[in-house]
């Protein structure tokens, strides 16, 4: 058997699934359509407001509903997958519930279905997970994840409690809401609800600025460094964007740091756009500044080594994190592999 994936291209000006492409696309392969995966909130940083017609779009044409849970921290206790509609989600665990995130594991994302879909489930020779069909193959030695990860959800999850959750959900939205409304005279938001809300995160648009100043994304990610903040998620889910997300754990004075940093930066950009720096000699293409950078003998820039290293006041206020190395070209170290192994014969015995 194959299987053919068939991408949903447009969305409306508020980021929202195109309902009439969808209908059109569900009907088209009405009888072999398997399933459909969507996120929500979306990656747009929008609650999708047709989220419940789309289910019941692909499940009138024979079809399954796939929710990616990356975003559940914006729906605990306040809405869930199986009220929507979906039929599966997995949940990551290292955002909504509390696991470290990132070096390599070991990471935790458990599947959730609706009871038509148990059967299918895997199962374990030793411990069956209730439920699962006999027959089933197993996919892992523990039948329940990693011991040594969990046992952190479940503090989590009991120390929080349910009001606690819910509060922890709201507040993400609220971070991500008082970001947006600072920022919006500043910065273009992509995509905003209706309402002209946003959801748990949202979009900022640099796209402009590469016509205006010659900035790109990747300036702005890189100047970030010099505030002592590493950059939002970067060129994704929509090119020349940075996606900025909160979540519930900043609080505002961190939040309003944020924001600072990003409207003088945005400054930063007003000074090339009116020619008072080049387009090529600026603090943001020769960020991040490294001490070797302002130490040097020579200092050949339109701009002191007190705005290239230290921008802010918080930067001397709150102790400054040096960058050990400035600028990298970073399509060329993701093309060009270098090897650090020895030769080949240095493993021969």
């Amino acid at each position: 058997t194959h299987t053919h994936i068939h991408t949903l291209h447009n969305t409306n000006r508020h980021g929202n699934v195109d309902l009439t492409q969808l209908e059109a696309v569900a009907k088209e392969h009405s009888g072999h359509l398997a399933c459909l995966m969507i996120t929500y909130p979306s990656t747009h940083g929008v609650f999708e407001e047709h989220i419940k017609k789309i289910c019941e779009v692909i499940h009138s044409h024979g079809g399954q509903v796939y929710m990616d849970g990356a975003n559940m921290n914006a729906q605990v206790g306040l809405t869930s997958p199986g009220m929507i509609g979906a039929d599966v989600c997995h949940l990551n665990l290292h955002k909504t519930f509390a696991i470290p995130h990132g070096g390599g594991g070991p990471g935790v994302g458990p599947i959730c279905v609706k009871k038509h879909l148990a059967p299918f489930l895997p199962t374990h020779p030793i411990v069956p997970p209730p439920g699962t069909g006999s027959s089933n193959t197993h996919i892992a030695a523990a039948p329940y994840g990693s011991a040594m990860i969990l046992p952190i959800s479940w503090m989590y999850i009991s120390m929080l409690g349910g009001h606690g959750l819910v509060t922890a959900a709201k507040v993400a939205i609220l971070n991500a809401n008082y970001m947006a409304a600072r920022l919006k005279g500043h910065y273009n938001i992509k995509f905003t609800g209706t309402s002209g809300r946003v959801a748990h995160e949202f979009i900022l648009d640099l796209e402009p600025f590469k016509k205006s100043s010659g900035v790109v994304e990747e300036d702005v990610a890189k100047r970030l460094m010099d505030y002592g903040f590493h950059s939002p998620t970067m060129s994704w889910p929509v090119p020349f964007t940075l996606m900025c997300e909160p979540t519930e754990s900043e609080n505002k004075g961190e939040l309003d740091r944020f924001c600072d940093a990003m409207i003088q930066i945005r400054e930063e950009i007003r000074m090339i756009e009116t020619g008072e720096w080049p387009t090529d000699n600026n603090p943001l293409k020769h960020a991040p500044h490294t001490q070797k950078d302002v130490m040097g003998s020579e200092w050949n820039r339109p701009y002191s080594r007190e705005v290239a290293a230290f921008p802010a006041p918080w930067v001397h206020n709150r102790g400054k994190f040096w960058p050990l190395v400035g600028r990298v070209n970073n399509p060329h170290g993701d093309k060009t592999l270098v090897c650090t192994c020895g030769d080949v014969t240095d493993y021969t015995t």
